[in-house]
């Protein structure tokens, strides 16, 4: 290209993009009514519990009363969740038991209308995004419009779910760093500081709603990189212009987000000061801060001695409680002895009393109390089935290395199978056991291993419960205890308050809670669960409601599809634009301006975006679902509305005819025919199904199912 040819080339761009003005904002404003008209359409139908709703408004609810609780996300959407309720008048008392549940007299709207509001933002921040990045509203208007009319992203932003504001702050970093490039010949003036610390901000909410946020961190850090690289480059600056961007972006992109999203876990942490159910997966000085908790101001003895009734908990991240109950290991499962377990629940089942090893030292009733020590013997017998805790050379239910742990005996009374010697972590002889402080091992003095816990769950003869073994490692790391109830009459009770942990020390451990959780997420027995293989493909759905009103996640199939032919057609594009690229410079030793370049430049980076937030999923050991590649989805839809931004150009621009002309102006109304029409046939996916399914003939939907694995 000449440079005249260049010269023309931006000219004309310029001169577009004056006079879209006005087109830009008609098309920007239908774009956002028919977003948010789509969306709040039917927002309060079905009136009864769907899929998640029941874990994230059950937490909303937690939050409304301070309630604490365990989840492996981090906090602020179910918070947003939480706060758009008690703003709708919404108290914080429905159960949200299990999905089905009518929502009878209950205020549920507020909530889901937030959630479909930030779902509905997704549609004009796309717009916005791609306009900057590209100044082409043919681009613009097409990606908005792929995410505007997919039944599975309208589907996934009307309820209470974490999905629709994780989306929300992916895109909203997005149009921020997007916007933020807009303003090179602007820098450091009042805009260009506005959206650089929009973008941190929006970035740090949204690795605040899920983890997965991070790689809406790395993308946006990747095209902070290149613009560094790009400014270092400008050999008419001096170094210090370098150094000056570089401080600006990691005051605002990495120091501000750390301060954001540390904030939101002290928001967090000082709203939920109440005792719940998720007390049992944090440490025993975490659970000291809760109220109602037996650990809160708690009093009770220091030491730990003879006949004191005790609960140990694991020490490990997430460890639970030393637990047994009635019920025996079953056939071909070791000896048919009662189970010990570990549960992450405080339970009457996790209590134990201490007793001497040997029967003739049992305590009367008006010895003094002994105190329990660095290398004493003991036995541990359950208080409520009254069996001792005991070892034996039987192989453990799933880890075989290990040895079977059961409960044995009948009324306290068993063999030398059930002695255990008690090793303080650091202690000497004559070091006493102190509750909650003390980290302890217990020892099985006849088969010389250790009490430890796998943390493999057990099936469903188990309840489900973790893995308790007897290990020959007696270095094995699960093999920490501490004692955290400590019941005695005879010895007087302390505060330990002395042992509550510091923000920091919580903040630290809700988040190893969390990634082990997150890591330990495994398919329950009859879960819909998919691949990541699966995903692109839209080759299975998920019900969100399977009742008479059913609601099927499943993408516009005419979508999902072409997003995929696009991609194959965009690596193509870019194969064949290197090699020309490549010829022409060898011919002409420098770099042929090209006017379209801008558009293929941001494919380059929506591409980059799609493999980031999809391709890590293929690493992760975690149960997947289909929800999870809509973060992905969006940046192909962004990608296909820019490479079919680019060919329409290429006609649009090259020799006009009227021949080229009329291909362009079919393509165009064949592709948004297409969507829209393909969005009217789905919709009742999104919008509510009742009748037969859809294999029948008088079936709303018959003839649509187009892939055997659907299931509507």
């Amino acid at each position: 290209m000449t440079q005249s040819t260049t010269k023309t080339a931006v000219h004309s761009s310029q001169n577009d993009e004056s006079k879209g003005n006005s087109t830009w904002w008609i098309l920007f404003i239908i774009l956002t009514v028919l977003s948010f008209g789509t969306r709040l359409y039917k927002v309060d139908e079905p009136d009864h519990v769907c899929w998640d709703e029941t874990h994230f408004g059950k937490m909303g609810s937690w939050y409304i009363n301070r309630t604490f609780f365990f989840d492996v996300h981090p906090p602020l959407g179910k918070m947003l969740i939480a706060l758009s309720g008690v703003l709708t008048g919404y108290n914080g008392s429905f159960p949200f038991e299990k999905p089905g549940d009518k929502y009878e007299g209950v205020n549920y709207i507020g909530m889901r209308e937030f959630c479909t509001i930030l779902g509905g933002a997704l549609i004009p921040f796309t717009f916005v995004s791609i306009w900057e990045m590209t100044h082409s509203l043919n681009a613009a208007t097409l990606s908005a419009s792929l995410v505007l009319f997919d039944v599975g992203t309208l589907t996934l932003t009307q309820y209470i779910l974490l999905d629709p504001i994780l989306l929300f702050f992916m895109l909203a970093s997005f149009v921020g760093i997007c916007k933020f490039r807009s303003y090179t010949l602007y820098e450091f003036s009042v805009n260009w500081w506005f959206w650089l610390i929009f973008t941190g901000v929006t970035m740090a909410c949204c690795v605040c709603v899920k983890f997965v946020g991070l790689f809406q961190v790395t993308f946006i850090g990747l095209m902070t990189i290149a613009d560094l690289w790009f400014i270092l480059g400008k050999l008419s600056k001096p170094i210090s212009y370098t150094v000056k961007h570089f401080v600006a972006r990691f005051v605002c992109l990495i120091i501000l987000p750390i301060l954001v999203y540390v904030g939101f876990f002290y928001i967090h942490l000082f709203i939920l000061n109440k005792s719940g159910n998720g007390d049992g997966f944090y440490s025993s000085a975490f659970q000291s801060k809760l109220q109602g908790n037996s650990l809160h101001n708690a009093s009770m003895p220091k030491d730990v001695s003879f006949g004191a009734i005790i609960t140990l908990k694991n020490h490990r991240t997430g460890g639970g409680y030393l637990h047994s109950h009635w019920h025996l290991y079953p056939e071909n499962v070791g000896a048919k002895q009662q189970q010990i377990t570990t549960y992450a629940h405080k339970d009457e089942n996790n209590r134990w009393l201490v007793k001497f090893y040997n029967d003739d030292e049992k305590i009367s009733i008006n010895d003094t109390v002994r105190l329990l020590k660095h290398g004493d013997m003991i036995r541990l017998e359950h208080v409520p089935t009254r069996r001792n805790l005991h070892s034996h050379r039987e192989p453990a239910p799933i880890t075989r290395k290990h040895y079977q742990v059961t409960g044995y005996g009948e009324n306290g009374t068993g063999d030398y199978n059930d002695v255990w010697k008690v090793f303080v972590d650091g202690g000497s002889d004559g070091n006493i056991v102190s509750a909650v402080t003390s980290k302890i091992k217990l020892v099985h003095v006849l088969q010389h291993c250790v009490l430890t816990t796998s943390n493999k769950q057990l099936p469903k003869w188990a309840f489900e419960q973790h893995e308790v073994t007897c290990s020959p490692n007696l270095r094995d790391t699960n093999s920490y205890w501490n004692v955290e109830d400590n019941i005695n009459s005879k010895l007087p009770n302390v505060s330990f308050e002395v042992y509550s942990p510091n923000f920091f020390a919580r903040f630290i451990e809700s988040h190893a809670v969390m990634f082990q959780g997150n890591a330990g997420l495994k398919p329950k027995e009859g879960e819909v669960t998919s691949k990541p293989w699966q995903w692109p493909i839209n080759y299975k759905g998920q019900f969100f409601s399977g009742n008479n009103y059913k609601i099927y996640l499943l993408g516009n199939p005419v979508i999902w599809w072409g997003n995929i032919v696009v991609m194959l057609l965009y690596n193509l594009i870019s194969i064949w634009k290197a090699i020309i690229n490549k010829r022409k410079s060898n011919q002409n030793n420098e770099t042929v301006a090209d006017s379209k370049q801008q558009l293929l430049t941001t494919c380059n980076w929506l591409f980059i975006g799609w493999g980031l937030h999809y391709i890590p999923f293929y690493a992760m050991g975690r149960v997947l679902y289909f929800h999870h590649y809509f973060s992905a989805f969006l940046y192909s839809s962004m990608l296909t509305g820019v490479t079919i931004g680019y060919l329409l150009e290429m006609i649009k621009t090259s020799k006009p005819t009227l021949i080229r002309k009329t291909i362009y102006d079919g393509l165009i109304g064949f592709i948004y025919a297409s969507i829209i029409f393909s969005f009217y046939l789905y919709s009742p996916l999104a919008y509510g199904m009742s009748g037969p399914i859809s294999t029948e003939q008088n079936s709303t939907m018959f003839g649509l199912r187009w892939l055997d694995s659907w299931e509507f």
